[in-house]
């Protein structure tokens, strides 16, 4: 399986392009030497030390936003008996044993996670596994919990998800105040293992939408806060509705309320069968310059990489590009809804981005301008990323003899093998320190970027001012911020006659490949309204 980092841009104009690459490790090409003088001059301004006043970010904290745990139903169904507590110990670096009975460990720990358990019937899965007597008193619920015991609980997690799309959940399993108390112990145990400064146990979850018939439109709500504000509303669950702008709704009432901050991270547009990036509202309707907001607003990151394929370039949207066929699950919805050509143009992140520079002329607001983040999906919580240490993303295909048969995916028109998903990736943020504000404050400004497992270093500046001396400066980043904005930023107020220029940095990952190559993927639109897309 081949790897790769992945970023793009979407620029307003074309014009022709200045790229400053400095070059770390084997692989890119000899190192540039560095000019002292240059360098000298730099430092000359910031007194006895060097780093005295310095405050950029300078460090990526690598983590994982999309972790599931048993909590999640259809993680728990499948066989997974570990917590978020046991979740959040091992992407810690802590060696701890799987569902599957096998000792598990990662290579490195981890600077971060989200336990992003889903927030319909989280925790209901154990208490029907374990034969919660407040549960049992529903036939129904009695006979899944008898299924589990009988060692059938994939069976149990596809009939609730079949009783969820058709509005048949047992009204325990949707008990408000079950969930405020699982809510509750979520936040707890993510209190007790946040430790700022070394590592962040950020409060999240999943809102799963699936625009009544699997379109995936899910979210991971991530909370700036703690317990104290997270705790005062009960997570939003799609009984409550699935309608996208509800949900930005639910966190605006929450700000609100708490004077706290979120964000929603959406997911896996390639299975929604072209619903991710319409262009008209969710239940129909001409976009607004309201709705092109709140969206702005509240989803400023997008995932672009997980267990369930590339979400961010397309072979049929991008034909010039040879890496566009990454892990590509253009097949169905999730579902198995058979996919139409015609719907690709509004599930892939490359080809939004180039289509909310047409929606910002139109609306006034770009709606689709992103940074981009990795995750892994786990249901195992297990965050694992890397080849030589992955074992699947739920506990049936943890090590045993049936796991090459596993199905994810069964329908008249679709099988997809457990076998065929992604490893997934890692999300980089280029943040001030590792702790819950520095972190979100950095996915807020979109200064993060996705790698499909590997933890290269990526720096990139745009500007109209760099030159070629700024390459050679030891760290890029001192000409980077002074003269330009980072990735995510914007650029504006073009001096007349000037192009843009950019400032990249890589670095390989050490106990990864060598880099290849740097490619920048240039996105802009004419004065017609047409689209273009350059590599």
């Amino acid at each position: 399986m081949k790897r790769r980092s992945s970023s793009a841009i979407a620029l307003a104009a074309a014009a022709p392009l200045l790229l400053s690459v400095t070059a770390y490790g084997q692989g890119l090409g000899p190192q540039h030497q560095i000019d002292e003088e240059t360098v000298n001059k730099s430092l000359s301004t910031q007194g006895y030390s060097p780093y005295a006043g310095r405050n950029y970010p300078t460090q990526v904290y690598w983590g994982d936003q999309h972790v599931h745990t048993g909590w999640s139903v259809d993680a728990g169904g499948f066989g997974t008996t570990l917590g978020p507590e046991a979740a959040i110990r091992f992407a810690q670096g802590e060696e701890i044993i799987s569902s599957a009975g096998n000792p598990v460990k990662l290579s490195r720990p981890l600077d971060w996670v989200v336990i992003a358990d889903h927030s319909d019937m989280a925790g209901s899965i154990f208490s029907i596994r374990d034969g919660d007597p407040a549960f049992m008193k529903n036939p129904k619920i009695k006979k899944w919990h008898d299924l589990m015991q009988a060692g059938k609980g994939k069976q149990v997690a596809s009939e609730i998800i079949a009783s969820q799309s058709n509005d048949r959940i047992p009204e325990e399993m949707k008990d408000v105040k079950f969930a405020m108390d699982t809510w509750r112990k979520n936040t707890a145990i993510m209190e007790q293992y946040n430790d700022p400064g070394r590592f962040t146990a950020l409060i999240g979850f999943e809102w799963t939408c699936n625009a009544g018939g699997g379109n995936n439109l899910h979210r991971n709500i991530i909370y700036r806060d703690g317990k104290a504000l997270a705790d005062q509303m009960v997570p939003m669950t799609t009984f409550d509705s699935e309608n996208p702008e509800d949900l930005w709704k639910w966190m605006a009432t929450y700000e609100e309320k708490t004077f706290g901050s979120m964000l929603a991270i959406p997911h896996n547009g390639n299975l929604s069968n072209g619903r991710m990036f319409e262009q008209q509202k969710y239940l129909g309707g001409k976009l607004t310059k309201e709705w092109a907001e709140q969206r702005a607003r509240f989803e400023p990151v997008y995932e672009v990489v997980q267990m369930k394929g590339d979400g961010e370039a397309h072979p049929m949207l991008s034909p010039t590009d040879e890496f566009a066929d990454y892990e590509t699950w253009d097949a169905a919805n999730l579902a198995g809804v058979p996919k139409k050509p015609e719907m690709l143009q509004y599930e892939y992140a490359r080809e939004a981005l180039k289509q909310g520079l047409k929606l910002e002329k139109a609306l006034g607001t770009n709606p689709f301008k992103f940074g981009l983040a990795g995750g892994t999906d786990t249901h195992t919580a297990l965050a694992t990323a890397a080849e030589e240490n992955f074992f699947g993303k739920t506990a049936s295909q943890e090590p045993n003899p049936d796991r090459w048969e596993e199905l994810f995916l069964l329908t008249e028109q679709v099988k997809t093998y457990d076998w065929q998903m992604t490893a997934a990736g890692w999300t980089g943020v280029w943040a001030t320190e590792n702790t819950r504000e520095a972190l979100w404050d950095a996915m807020k400004r979109k200064e993060t970027y996705a790698t499909t497992g590997s933890r290269i270093l990526v720096r990139f500046f745009g500007g109209f001012d760099f030159e070629q001396a700024d390459a050679q400066l030891r760290l890029p980043a001192e000409a980077g911020y002074v003269k330009g904005v980072p990735m995510g930023g914007d650029l504006s107020n073009a001096p007349q006659g000037k192009a843009a220029t950019f400032l990249v940095a890589a670095m390989k990952d050490p106990l990864s490949g060598n880099l290849d190559r740097i490619q920048i993927i240039k996105g802009w639109m004419d004065g017609k309204g047409k689209l273009y897309e350059k590599v």
